[in-house]
C-alpha cells in the first residue's frame, strides 16, 4: 500500500499524486488540485422501489435523485449478506461475512482489523462517522464519530460520544444527524482532505415518521403487490419464514396502535410499542395523538379480520414507511444545499445508499434477509464530480465500496480486501474485465423472522440459492422470465445445463473468497 499526503493527493478522482507541473503558455506553475473529499449517506432499510430515480409508483424523492441525475445511477448493486450489522461490516472490510468475523447481528465487530477508514486516516484524510453504527463495539479509524447506541430511538434519541458520554438530544433522529454532520463539516480541518460516512437511522422498524410528515400520504391508497398473497409453492424455506405482514406485522408495535385505554394486545414487542411513545416530549406527543387517535378509534370500531386486516396493515405500512423516507429526502436535500453553499460540491464524491434492500409487500412481506431481488438489491446513486452521468449496469457489491474510496484517494486496495474499485464505471471507462457473478451468504438462522441460512449466486439472468442447516433445500430462477421469483426451476427438466454451470461458479466464488462452508457442504 502506497502512503500519500494529503498534499500530493491527486485531483479529480485522486487517482495518482502529482507535483505541479509548468504550463505550457505561461511559466506560472499549475496549482495542486485538491484531494477528492467523501460523503457517504448510508440509510436503514431503504428499498430501491422507494427512490423515484429508480421506481415511482410509491414516492418522488427529488433530493436523492439528484445524486443520480448528476452522477450516476446503479441498477445491478447488491450486498453481501442482507442484514444490518453484517452488511455494515461488509461494507468497512470490504470483505464477505466469513471473512470480516460479522456473521449476524449477535456477534461483536472486531474493530481491530482493517478497514477502509483507517487506510484513509492513515494517508491524510480527516475521517467522521455519525448517525447508525451498529457494530456493538466501539467505531475505530476515525477522528469523530457519534453514534445511536443499538438501533437508536426516532425521538428525543442518545448518542455515544468519543468519549464514552451519552447524552439525549431533543428532536427527531434524521434531523439531527444531519445538524451533526453539517457541523461536523463546517469545524472540519480544511487543509485535508475528508471523509465522512453519514449513516441515517431511517426507515428501519419501526417507521416512525416526523411530527411535520404525519398527515403525507393519509388519502393514498396504494396497489397491492401482484404477489402479496403469495402461496410459496415450491419454495420451502418461504414457507418458514416469520416476516409476513398478515400474521407477522405488530399492531402495536409496528402499526402504532397503542391505544390509552389499553385495550389493544398484539405481538411480543406490544410493551416496546408503548414504550416508544413515552419517549416523546408533550409537543410530539400531541401531534402523534391528534394523527394515530383518530385511526385507533376507527380500527377498533372495523374489527377487521382477515384479508380486509392485512390489507389495512400494509396501507398503514406503506404510509408511514413512505413518511419517514420522506424525512430522510429532505435531509438530503439540506446536505446538498449546504455543499452548494460552501462551494464542496465540486470537489466531493457523494453516495446514497442503504445498508440492503427491503420488501414492500412483496411475497407478503416485509424486512429482508433473503436472496430473493428485493432484499439482496440495494439502491446505490453516486455523484462523482466530472465523472459519468447515466447508468451503470455491471453487478456491483457493498464490498466494493471501500476499495471504490481508496482508489478514488489514490491508495492501493489492500489484498485482504475481496471486493474491487467501481471507479473506472464511475468515470465512464470501459472495463471488459468486471465480475460476471455475485457470493451472498446468509447466516442468522434461528432468529427473528427465521429466514433460513443460505448463500447462492446471482448472474445476469439467473440465481441459484442453497438453503441449508435445518433444511437441504435449493432453488433456481430465471430472472428475465420470472423477475419476481415466484417459479423455483430447480431440478426441472431443460435446467440441467444451466444448473450444472451455476455450480460450478458457486463452488468457484466459495474456493475464491475462501468461505468455510464450501468444507461443510461440498457443492456436487
Amino acid at each position: 500500500m502506497r502512503k500519500l499526503t494529503s498534499t500530493l493527493l491527486y485531483s479529480l478522482t485522486g487517482a495518482a499524486a502529482i507535483a505541479s507541473l509548468s504550463s505550457c503558455k505561461s511559466n506560472k506553475q499549475a496549482e495542486p488540485q485538491k484531494p477528492m473529499n467523501v460523503i457517504y449517506i448510508m440509510s436503514d432499510d431503504h428499498s430501491y422501489q422507494t427512490i423515484s430515480a429508480y421506481d415511482q409508483r410509491y414516492i418522488h424523492t427529488p433530493n436523492i435523485d439528484r445524486i443520480g441525475n448528476e452522477g450516476v445511477r446503479f441498477t445491478n448493486s447488491f450486498v453481501a449478506n442482507s442484514i444490518s450489522g453484517p452488511s455494515r461490516a461488509c461494507m468497512l472490510t470490504g470483505k464477505h461475512s466469513h471473512a470480516n468475523g460479522f456473521i449476524n447481528n449477535s456477534t461483536t465487530f472486531n474493530g481491530d482489523q482493517l478497514t477502509f477508514p483507517k487506510v484513509l486516516q492513515q494517508n491524510g484524510y480527516q475521517t467522521a462517522m455519525i448517525g447508525k453504527w451498529h457494530l456493538v463495539s466501539d467505531p475505530q479509524g476515525f477522528d469523530h464519530w457519534e453514534i445511536l447506541p443499538g438501533q437508536g430511538d426516532y425521538y428525543n434519541p442518545t448518542f455515544i460520544q468519543m468519549n464514552g458520554e451519552r447524552t439525549q438530544e431533543e428532536g427527531y433522529a434524521t434531523n439531527i444527524i444531519t445538524d451533526k454532520a453539517i457541523n461536523w463539516i463546517e469545524n472540519r480541518d480544511e487543509n485535508k482532505p475528508f471523509c465522512m460516512l453519514l449513516h441515517h437511522k431511517a426507515p428501519h422498524r419501526t417507521w416512525m415518521p416526523d411530527t411535520c410528515d404525519l398527515e403525507l400520504f393519509a388519502d393514498k391508497t396504494f396497489p397491492l403487490p401482484e404477489n402479496f398473497y403469495d402461496n410459496y409453492e415450491g419454495r420451502l424455506a418461504a414457507q418458514k419464514q416469520k416476516m409476513n405482514i398478515a400474521n407477522d406485522m405488530e399492531i402495536v408495535y409496528d402499526l402504532k396502535m397503542a391505544d390509552k385505554e389499553n385495550e389493544i394486545h398484539q405481538g411480543m414487542y406490544e410493551k416496546w410499542g408503548r414504550a416508544m411513545y413515552n419517549n416523546m416530549n408533550p409537543a410530539q406527543k400531541a401531534a402523534w395523538d391528534a394523527h394515530y387517535d383518530p385511526i385507533i378509534a376507527k380500527f377498533k370500531k372495523d374489527k377487521l379480520t382477515g384479508k380486509a386486516l392485512a390489507e389495512w396493515k400494509f396501507q398503514q405500512y406503506m404510509r408511514d414507511y413512505l413518511r419517514v423516507i420522506t424525512s430522510v429526502d429532505r435531509n438530503i436535500g439540506r446536505l446538498l444545499d449546504y455543499l452548494e453553499e460552501q462551494d464542496l460540491l465540486d470537489n466531493t464524491m457523494i453516495v446514497y445508499t442503504s445498508d440492503q434492500g427491503f420488501y414492500m409487500g412483496e411475497h407478503g412481506w416485509f424486512d429482508k434477509r433473503f436472496m430473493y431481488e428485493e432484499s439482496f438489491r440495494t439502491p446505490l446513486l453516486v455523484r462523482l464530480p466530472g465523472g459519468k452521468k447515466g447508468d451503470v449496469a455491471q453487478l456491483v457489491q457493498n464490498i466494493d465500496y471501500g476499495p471504490t474510496i481508496l482508489d478514488l484517494a489514490g491508495i492501493e486496495k489492500p489484498e485482504e480486501m475481496h471486493g474491487e474499485s467501481f471507479l473506472p464505471l464511475l468515470k465512464g471507462e470501459e472495463a471488459p474485465e468486471w465480475r460476471k457473478s455475485l457470493y451472498y451468504h446468509f447466516y442468522e438462522y434461528p432468529a427473528e423472522h427465521m429466514v433460513c441460512r443460505h448463500f447462492g449466486v446471482r448472474t445476469d439472468r439467473y440465481k441459484l440459492i442453497h438453503f441449508y442447516n435445518d433444511i437441504d433445500s435449493w432453488e433456481l430462477f430465471d430472472l428475465q422470465e420470472d423477475p419476481s421469483e415466484m417459479n423455483n426451476l430447480y431440478g426441472k427438466p431443460g435446467t440441467e445445463e444451466i444448473t450444472k454451470e451455476l455450480k460450478a461458479e458457486l463452488k468457484r466464488l466459495q474456493e475464491y473468497y475462501d468461505d468455510p462452508i464450501r468444507k461443510e457442504f461440498v457443492i456436487e
